[in-house]
């Protein structure tokens, strides 16, 4: 495997994600009742996955070695500016959902940010695709595929969390709310 068809890979979870996000943020603006402990799942694969394992791969690794040839960096830099707004979207998610757990009724802006976060996804995953394809076919060397891979395997997801993080989407994808 190379380190672009890693990152493929992460997408195809992220989807996943990204089609609980969707149904998470209908069914609450639907009125009905959703778990405060799937959205903070929700929260939890955004954080740990997301942002600590493939944002990393992207920023620390691939990104790096892309812009090494002077290529690309305007795409780049739109991305690094979109995994910030990611963050901030997140945290927004976060805060409205400590808000409700502490009794505030804070349907409608976890509803709201979750429903942005999904919009981001499609949007970002799409760009992110074709970036991806012209890297891999125009940029990086089969070496260079290699060696990143082999730094994301050493460095970056530890196998336990992504279990933990695929077992998570798993449950999700199986709680009433999601399969109604």
């Amino acid at each position: 495997m190379s380190a672009t068809e890693s990152l493929r890979q992460d997408h195809l979870k992220i989807k996943r994600l990204e089609k609980i996000i969707v149904q998470c943020y209908k069914k609450l603006y639907a009125g009905k009742n959703i778990p405060l402990s799937d959205i903070e799942k929700i929260n939890f694969v955004i954080a740990e996955f997301l942002d600590s394992v493939h944002y990393s791969k992207e920023e620390d690794s691939y990104f790096a070695c892309v812009a090494s040839y002077d290529s690309l960096k305007d795409e780049i830099r739109k991305f690094m500016i979109e995994h910030e707004f990611s963050r901030r979207v997140a945290k927004n998610i976060n805060k409205h959902l400590q808000e409700w757990k502490e009794g505030k009724d804070s349907r409608e802006p976890v509803a709201r940010f979750l429903k942005a976060y999904s919009i981001y996804l499609e949007d970002h995953l799409k760009n992110e695709d074709k970036f991806f394809n012209k890297a891999e076919a125009e940029i990086l060397s089969k070496e260079e595929e290699q060696a990143m891979y082999e730094q994301f395997q050493s460095t970056m997801a530890v196998p336990t969390k992504m279990t933990t993080i695929l077992e998570q989407l798993d449950y999700l994808e199986n709680q009433y709310w999601f399969l109604s």
